[in-house]
């Protein structure tokens, strides 16, 4: 099979869908791996690097996607590249489609083969693919929101973990997923006063006896919600249903009730967002002020620590790629229930159930079946 490895186009993208790591292995194997020239420069990975494993360096991405069997990226194929996607192509990258009409449609009528790392589940129901990069946002959302309090940018003009003295910020986190974790593990040892909102309680009884002192678990409503949004310095988006568009939980009418310079850390975004105020942002424009609340949505944003991301990501991903390039897309889904459960479209079918129900569109059963 030959694969191909495109340069990341979205905007403020540095991550790289395939270490040269990944070239020796796919080489070994008797593959011939495609890499564009510079893809790996935002993760300080030299062309020669994967020269010297045996890739075949190319100058732009439309011979990649004519001579390439399967594609392998990082985030969801931009306008340009949709129109470069074929028949019985197999792409392999986070899609996210329930967040983006227009791009369902247009990789739905290319008739390629969607295989979206964010629906690969593994035995245990867990979502391998796209846990490390949830790891590396939920800690950059703190990060991030620590920097928009400040008063230069807008914010309150509050020290995430205050001093002696001054008390520390409210941090209210919405989701006890693995983002939600992340982010509170960093705000908490950061200083802040922590608060995690689920509606699992299973979940939250395992968080309440992992986490320090400052970090308090409850139950998530309508009413709590609403109430904690009072108090809050900095507000963390982590909700997450798989493959499908996240939830509102907090509606345009309940900024009012935040304190001027205020922040909100959207992480949902990529799957539209839990805040009903979210639109994405970029790296080079990450925010934007409604009802004097700082909004940071950035919807990449592992792209910003392209080195420690895209190593996080690879060391998940190519294993799968493996059994994918091996077997045929269609034997490694037979062979492995996580293959079939990440396949969205295939045939210019849609076979991920939320995805269809998003967009009103006919669901062709899983996979396997078509």
């Amino acid at each position: 099979m030959i694969i191909g490895v495109p340069r990341e186009v979205k905007k403020d993208e540095y991550r790289v869908a395939l270490l040269p790591v990944g070239v020796e292995e796919l080489v070994r194997r008797g593959h011939q791996v495609l890499v564009e020239k510079n893809a790996g420069l935002g993760s300080g990975l030299s062309d020669e690097a994967y020269a010297d494993q045996g890739a075949e360096m190319i100058d732009g991405p439309e011979e990649i996607f004519r001579r390439a069997d399967m594609i392998i990226k990082v985030k969801e194929p931009q306008p340009a590249e949709c129109k470069m996607l074929r028949q019985g192509q197999i792409v392999f990258t986070y899609f996210h489609f329930a967040a983006d009409r227009q791009l369902t449609e247009a990789v739905l009528a290319s008739g390629c083969t969607a295989v979206a790392y964010e629906t690969l589940t593994d035995q245990r129901g867990g979502l391998p693919l796209l846990t490390p990069m949830s790891e590396v946002a939920g800690r950059m959302s703190i990060q991030e929101g620590a920097k928009y309090l400040e008063r230069p940018q807008m914010g309150r003009g509050i020290l995430l973990g205050g001093v002696p003295g001054v008390e520390p910020a409210n941090v209210l986190v919405l989701g006890g997923g693995i983002v939600g974790t992340n982010a509170a593990k960093i705000a908490a040892g950061m200083g802040a006063n922590v608060l995690i909102l689920d509606i699992n309680m299973d979940r939250l009884r395992y968080l309440d006896d992992v986490m320090p002192p400052n970090v308090t678990v409850l139950f998530s409503d309508r009413h709590v919600i609403r109430e904690q949004l009072r108090r809050a310095d900095l507000v963390i988006g982590a909700v997450l249903v798989p493959g499908a568009k996240a939830p509102y939980l907090i509606d345009a009418e309940d900024l009012k009730l935040m304190n001027p310079g205020s922040v909100i850390v959207d992480v949902a975004v990529d799957q539209g967002g839990c805040v009903a105020t979210t639109r994405p942002t970029t790296h080079s424009n990450p925010t934007y002020i409604i009802d004097d609340v700082v909004h940071y949505c950035v919807a990449n944003m592992p792209g910003a620590v392209g080195r420690t991301s895209t190593f996080a990501l690879c060391n998940v991903t190519l294993p799968w790629a493996l059994k994918i390039v091996d077997l045929g897309i269609v034997e490694a889904g037979r062979c492995y229930p996580s293959i079939a459960a990440a396949v969205n479209m295939y045939q210019g079918k849609v076979t991920n159930q939320p995805v269809a129900e998003t967009f009103g569109m006919n669901y062709a059963g899983p996979f396997v079946t078509c």
